[in-house]
């Protein structure tokens, strides 16, 4: 729900974040090579994020690492790019199927992205990008690809991208083995009442909470803090903003770091964008920023509705509030992401902006070097490279084309009947996204019909299943 961050916590100094980077780090090769020796680590996870974000990989003998894949990579099979959430392989997909006989890609390790998993048991963790094997190019399909290019895209225009998420969860006494065998009826929530900010409440989640603090800062991970949140169990852990591709990475380790630690101690823990009728939702709010020249790009003399700004920090917002109903599925990628949009919930139901306003989608908070966009739509089932892949590119878009936003909203944006409202459904927002001129300019025809086929797979699985809503209408009384 993401009542917090009222306090400035994203003031962007480049000297700051230079501190950052060098106190708490990745790991370096020569690093690893001593802990080895030491037997400190012994295994590595090499892993990539899969179109839902999931991290799949392998684990490797941290000698055989050393010696072989930190310099030439490995293999994994290119069907896990076209798998449900099953690990079913799905037909209709031109980058991988039967017919092509599912072949590999090449994994290469990107080392600035080494990390001592301290979570796990004298392990460490290095994130991948995806090649193709016979053309040696980044897959465009891939997420972290998809970041990458748009990245590539802000460097072309001399500007660096800063970013955070802020990404709430429910937390469960409940095991995930005992979850699964209870079908996931009649969990145990980790508090019985309201719970937001209290810290006697939040103490008695201390036994999570401070282990994936500690886990993330011993991993070279810098965390922020830990909260209640709104929901009966739902906490928010925020990790200290960095450049785009890092904070993504950042955004899966965490979730990784979450997950895995919630196992060792038996609870569980979930990212669904919405648990239940009765529970608020659970969200990722994006905050992204310029810096151009070691300043805010962002920052300005302009006033445009309150706000002292710069021309790009306005086309920007333009771009990003423009663009919405073309990269929707990005933000929202499930069925379940679209509950979450309830009037009165805390996520937003309508496309628009205003100054440090919870009802809009986009709400504008900071000041001259700390100012920034929170956009406040995408779930906490997003996948974070797609997320600010969409964001980045729309933002860029506006600056290119200088596109104005429109004014700023004042008052309640729930009740604000005249407003666009985000989409309504999964169908209907990758129908935006597959006809969208700017997602195919963007993205490329291939890039948008894989993930078009992605989404489409995702909503006939839903359509296909009876669920319990159902059974509880119509077992009796139909």
């Amino acid at each position: 729900m993401g009542r917090g961050l009222a306090r400035d916590r994203f003031y962007f100094d480049p000297g700051r974040c230079s501190d950052l980077a060098m106190s708490s780090g990745p790991l370096t090769i020569e690093h690893l090579e001593t802990l080895f020796r030491d037997r400190e680590i012994d295994t590595v996870i090499v892993a990539f994020t899969d179109l839902y974000g999931r991290l799949m990989g392998k684990r490797f003998d941290a000698g055989f690492f050393l010696e072989e894949v930190a310099r030439h990579g490995t293999h994994g099979c290119d069907y896990l790019f076209t798998v449900d959430m099953e690990m079913e392989p799905v037909q209709g997909y031109a980058f991988a199927n039967w017919e092509l006989g599912y072949g590999d890609v090449h994994l290469v390790p990107d080392l600035a992205t080494l990390h001592r998993a301290a979570w796990l048991d004298r392990t460490a963790i290095v994130l991948c990008d995806v090649v193709g094997n016979a053309t040696h190019a980044p897959v465009p399909i891939a997420p972290r690809s998809l970041l990458k290019r748009q990245i590539e895209g802000a460097d072309g225009i001399g500007v660096r991208v800063l970013a955070a998420s802020e990404l709430e969860y429910y937390l469960f006494e409940t095991s995930y083995r005992d979850a699964a065998k209870q079908d996931f009826r009649e969990l145990e929530p980790a508090g019985w009442y309201l719970e937001d900010y209290h810290i006697f409440q939040g103490t008695r989640q201390e036994k999570l909470g401070a282990e994936v603090r500690r886990g993330l800062r011993d991993s070279g991970l810098p965390v922020e803090s830990t909260k209640g949140e709104w929901g009966l169990g739902q906490h928010e852990l925020n990790v200290r903003y960095a450049e785009a591709l890092v904070m993504a990475d950042r955004h899966n380790l965490y979730k990784q770091c979450l997950r895995e630690t919630a196992e060792r101690l038996g609870l569980s823990v979930t990212f669904m964008a919405k648990l239940g009728e009765k529970h608020a939702g659970s969200s990722c709010h994006v905050h992204l920023s310029l810096r151009r020249d070691g300043k805010s790009a962002f920052a300005g003399d302009n006033d445009f509705c309150g706000v002292q700004c710069s021309d790009e920090f306005r086309w920007f917002l333009g771009g990003w509030i423009a663009h919405v109903g073309d990269v929707m599925p990005f933000y929202a990628p499930t069925v379940n992401s679209y509950k979450r949009y309830r009037a009165g919930s805390w996520a937003p139901t309508r496309i628009a902006w205003s100054r440090d306003n919870r009802t809009a989608g986009f709400r504008v908070v900071g000041a001259g070097e700390s100012l920034r966009i929170e956009c406040r739509i995408p779930g906490a089932d997003c996948n974070p490279y797609l997320t600010y892949a969409a964001a980045l590119a729309s933002g860029l878009d506006g600056i290119a084309n200088r596109i104005e936003p429109p004014l700023a909203f004042e008052g309640d944006v729930y009740a604000a009947e005249s407003l666009p409202r985000v989409a309504a459904s999964l169908r209907d927002a990758t129908d935006g996204f597959e006809r969208s001129a700017f997602a195919r300019a963007t993205f490329g025809d291939d890039v948008v019909d894989h993930y078009t086929r992605f989404f489409r797979v995702e909503q006939e699985a839903f359509d296909t299943a009876v669920t319990d809503w159902e059974r509880r209408r119509y077992f009796e009384r139909i």
